[in-house]
């Protein structure tokens, strides 16, 4: 294991910085005076300006016009995304595109890749089920019936779903095998009902009604949705990361200016401890995102499966992200919570990104699974 980025992951970063310098985590309405959604769609601007500095295609190969690297470079970009908020589909349909590309059929990727890289085509993911704690591949069924595929379900919270060309949905067989379908936005048999997060983005109920889809839309190759499912766990890692680090220096900068009794608040001993154990908190869930993503790019063996250093992550970040933000309001005081000043932004985001990971008592209960499943030997 060596946390040490290479240089093309390191010019990935860079280049997500220039890219980001100039967005404004405020550029639409705060999600706190806005009753639906805080935009009609995704800052398309800035999608734009990420695909001509290649940065849609980073985990595509060549021959589509990417620059092949993974899942670390990924969350690099992820990363520095978060930090002004970005709104833009760059984690799922990168995901996505990547899932198709490692286990789609030659049709699906000549029709997909290519474009999803230039940003001409977006693509997303039902990852959350019915309900947003249930399985998402137990949500939906999908029966063979001829040459062709029948979908039935629900998926909850779907991002960006009025906004995908395509959208992956996850679904089980009779026989207990999972497959990813490929469904066109405003396929027939398909339905969507809008819901909103708390950062005030338009999100999709999906309902599918005996949606029928061609062979070459669907993937059945094993492991394909576990191998998504990791990868958009450890995006969303990134994410939370990105989004603490940038509250934290906000803190930072407010405490070392606030003054009470003649001296910056940050010089008092309370408010210099909340910061630091925030800061470890921060390091923790930076450690644990490097190894998760380093097993999802590697393809490493270790004494448990990638799963279990998915799930070590996502418990750092969802607890993490939260006690982050809550810390940061606290020593804001009610400025935190002023519309005018973007901590709110970040603490409803951080919100959305913790409950997009779950709670972490489930993946401590996961981890112990998988513990049990694999003892020392």
């Amino acid at each position: 294991m060596d946390f040490t980025f290479t240089e093309e992951q390191q010019a990935a970063a860079e280049a997500a910085k220039g890219v980001f310098a100039g967005v404004a985590p405020d550029a639409v309405p705060s999600p706190a005076l806005t009753p639906g959604a805080v935009a009609e769609t995704y800052d398309r601007a800035l999608w734009a300006r990420l695909a001509d500095a290649d940065l849609l295609s980073l985990l595509l190969d060549a021959r589509y016009g990417g620059a092949g690297l993974d899942a670390i470079a990924l969350c690099l970009v992820l990363r520095e995304s978060a930090q002004v908020l970005a709104r833009v589909p760059l984690l799922e349909s990168s995901a996505a595109a990547a899932a198709v590309q490692a286990y789609g059929g030659e049709e699906a990727k000549a029709d997909l890749l290519a474009r999803a890289g230039r940003g001409e085509t977006v693509l997303t993911v039902a990852a959350h089920g019915r309900t947003g704690h249930d399985p998402a591949e137990q949500s939906v069924t999908a029966r063979q019936d001829g040459g062709a595929w029948v979908l039935d379900g629900v998926q909850t919270a779907v991002p960006w779903a009025y906004d995908a060309d395509v959208t992956l949905v996850p679904a089980h067989t009779g026989t207990g095998r999972t497959v990813l379908a490929l469904v066109p936005r405003g396929h027939e048999g398909t339905h969507l009902a809008e819901q909103f997060s708390t950062s005030g983005e338009r999100l999709g109920e999906l309902r599918l009604t005996s949606a029928r889809l061609a062979a070459r839309d669907v993937i059945d190759t094993d492991g394909a949705w576990e191998w998504l499912r990791d990868l958009l766990a450890t995006g969303t890692c990134a994410l939370a990361l990105g989004l603490g680090e940038r509250v934290l220096r906000m803190t930072a900068q407010y405490t070392g200016e606030r003054e009470q009794f003649g001296f910056p608040i940050a010089t008092f001993q309370a408010v210099a401890v909340q910061a630091a154990d925030r800061y470890i908190d921060l390091r923790a869930m930076e450690a644990t995102l490097w190894q998760a993503a380093w097993r999802i790019a590697s393809g490493a063996p270790g004494p448990l499966p990638a799963a279990g250093d998915v799930a070590v992550a996502k418990i750092w970040a969802a607890e993490g992200v939260r006690r982050v933000v809550q810390t940061a309001q606290h020593l804001h005081g009610g400025f935190g919570a002023d519309v005018d000043y973007p901590l709110h932004r970040y603490h409803a985001w951080a919100k959305h990104l913790e409950l997009s990971l779950g709670p972490a008592a489930a993946h401590e209960e996961a981890l112990g699974d998988l513990l049990a499943a694999h003892p020392p030997a």
